[in-house]
């Protein structure tokens, strides 16, 4: 690893090098008095953090999401045996108190210097953040694109597509997404408790005070949906088909705002940080639904060992759609509302059920 462009983690809206660690055999470490005299804390800035002064030190406590406290899942944060919880006390001269399995709390760090309190808080927040990023997601941001005459013209552009391209490889009606679910996605969250689902809502309405409503005038935007494009790069082999979004009048103001809120929330460590832009698009036509007609697009789910899990699909040949129906109309919308989306759930019109949202007017 180069020394002078490590990885970096983000949490808390702020940025922390990730560096290398050499491990150390101590002479002295069944003697749980015993500190290396040396010491450095240089994890994180005094300030950075709010430590409590106590008549025997410093305190900081960490809030830790549900999840976290079922049975098997503490071992994220103290590592076989208490292994990872130990040493973490040792280097930073603390103690750390962790809630039993099964019952909830705050993780509580006690010690004699406030460097020693902050470090070890940092490190566990870094271990919190490698759990939360093993999570799958939970929600996503979004704009609802199923007004009723999208719907209707979605189900026209269904049947033509198997009328004239149902002999084409891997193409049939199990791969078309649900009208009632047709919508643009802003970014995937991992949301682990109401109260996390809280502080989005939260940070959505300051966007809108911030941001939103100047570019949309406190105004819905008027866009329009059509034309179709694939994801990959081989028409012959696609997995993913979608419709095209832009704004009626030709500006940018969708694309720089849906820029902006993905900046917010990736300056924040909500989203992580693969793309700077959001590609504007509705998913039409998504290969996962072959086998799963609930299957929504994006995993991000890990064996134990932490090796990403691949979802297998079957791809169609899309020459003959996207020749055929390259400019096909969806219908126009309007715009008013980022929505807070939970996964694998839905409401009483069929679409996925809202854990919150702003409306731009």
């Amino acid at each position: 690893m180069d020394v002078l462009r490590p990885q970096l983690v983000t949490f808390d809206g702020r940025n922390y090098r990730k560096n290398p660690v050499q491990e150390k055999q101590y002479q002295h470490e069944e003697d749980e008095d015993f500190y290396p005299d040396s010491m450095e804390y240089s994890d994180e800035p005094c300030g950075a953090y709010e430590v409590a002064q106590t008549p025997h030190g410093f305190r900081a406590t960490v809030s830790a999401p549900s999840l976290l406290y079922k049975a098997g899942e503490m071992r994220h944060i103290v590592g076989k045996r208490g292994d990872t919880k130990k040493k973490i006390e040792v280097e930073t001269k603390t103690s750390i108190t962790i809630p039993k399995p099964g019952h909830e709390g705050e993780i509580v760090i006690t010690g004699p210097h406030r460097n020693g309190v902050v470090s070890a808080r940092t490190r566990i927040d870094v271990l919190l953040d490698t759990f939360r990023r093993r999570q799958p997601f939970t929600h996503f941001l979004s704009f609802f694109l199923n007004e009723a005459e999208v719907q209707e013209r979605f189900l026209t552009f269904q049947e033509e597509v198997l009328k004239t391209c149902s002999k084409d490889r891997g193409v049939d009606s199990t791969i078309f997404q649900n009208p009632k679910k047709l919508h643009l996605t802003i970014g995937m969250l991992v949301l682990l408790s109401e109260q996390e689902i809280q502080q989005t809502c939260e940070i959505l309405q300051r966007c809108k005070e911030e941001f939103i409503n100047d570019i949309s005038g406190g105004k819905p935007l008027e866009v329009e949906m059509a034309g179709i494009e694939y994801m990959n790069d081989d028409p012959a082999m696609v997995d993913v088909l979608y419709a095209k979004v832009h704004m009626k009048d030709g500006s940018n103001r969708l694309q720089e705002l849906v820029d902006r809120v993905l900046e917010r929330f990736q300056s924040l460590g909500l989203i992580v940080k693969e793309w700077t832009s959001v590609k504007l698009h509705a998913t039409v036509m998504n290969t996962l639904l072959r086998k799963d007609p609930n299957a929504e697009g994006r995993y991000n789910l890990y064996t134990a060992d932490g090796k990403y899990i691949f979802k297998e699909r079957e791809s169609f040949d899309g020459r003959n759609i996207l020749k055929t129906f390259e400019n096909f109309y969806f219908g126009s919308l309007r715009l008013n509302s980022i929505h807070i989306s939970q996964r694998f759930t839905v409401d009483s019109f069929g679409n996925y059920a809202s854990c919150g949202h702003v409306d731009f007017s």
